[in-house]
């Protein structure tokens, strides 16, 4: 039998609970900041005390998902054109800022062939197309979905401007997001993947892989822009301001994005 005061007790946790968890800003950020943004996220919580939940996908599916209603305070996207979008339906505070510049990679695991150099970046998937119609095989080439995955889009823009997007159709993996596209590059049937940079440079794929830059020039920009969400609390404001600030432009820099000021690729 529970007393008066237990019942108040469990009555007053049952009220606050909510509230405590609301006070928990849930982040959604681009996939390639897997890595940069988490090792963001616990130095801003080192300094402030503060707690964070990220969630890392698809930039597109996040846009998506924002418009119905996700409670998300803070979005991250790989591509400035979704933030601004919404921006435009009203679902953002403002604008936002340019955070970073992407870059795309061409990831593989050692042993599955030479490693390209950065002027012939796309050797590896000219090898995997003539091996598969040499019937040796169907050597697989990671990719994020183009259709809804801004890496995705500047990898089909590479493999057109090399003139292998159609006859690379039949090897061609998916991935939902850049990060899952990573993982395909380095299974063991894939010869390797167009992935983020950032991805590459990060000590858990770094250790068991090998990469190089895709010439910028190949794609468009991956011009990346964060912003409020309408109705984002205070601890959703304070990152945003710190990923400002040069701790976090440090930290970015290190896994490979290009800081806004340091001007424009093309």
């Amino acid at each position: 039998m529970f007393s008066p005061l237990r019942w108040a007790l469990l009555a007053w946790l049952a009220l606050s609970a909510p509230v405590a968890l609301a006070e928990v800003p849930t982040v959604a950020a681009a996939s390639d900041l897997q890595f940069a943004l988490t090792e963001a996220a616990e130095r801003f919580t080192d300094e402030t005390g503060r707690e964070l939940r990220l969630n890392f996908g698809s930039s597109g599916n996040f846009k998506r998902q924002i418009r119905q209603g996700a409670p998300f305070e803070l979005y991250l996207s790989a591509d400035e054109a979704y933030v601004l979008a919404l921006h435009e339906a009203g679902w953002t505070e403002d604008e936002g800022v340019v955070y970073a510049v992407g870059r795309l990679a061409w990831l593989q695991r050692p042993g599955s062939g030479e490693l390209p150099d950065m002027a012939d970046s796309m050797a590896g998937v000219r090898e995997a197309i003539d091996a598969h119609r040499a019937g040796q095989g169907r050597p697989r080439i990671a990719l994020a979905n183009p259709e809804h995955a801004p890496y995705g889009v500047v990898a089909r823009q590479v493999l057109d401007h090399v003139g292998l997007w159609e006859d690379s159709e039949p090897l061609r993996i998916l991935g939902e997001n850049v990060s899952q596209a990573a993982q395909f590059a380095l299974a063991d049937e894939a010869r390797g993947g167009l992935v983020a940079w950032s991805l590459a440079l990060a000590p858990p794929l770094a250790a068991r892989s090998e990469q190089v830059l895709i010439p910028e020039e190949w794609h468009a920009p991956l011009v990346q822009r964060m912003a409020l969400i309408e109705g984002a609390g205070e601890t959703a404001r304070a990152f945003y301001a710190w990923l400002q600030q040069p701790a976090a432009r440090q930290i970015l820099a290190a896994y490979g994005f290009r800081l806004p000021d340091q001007g424009n690729p093309r």
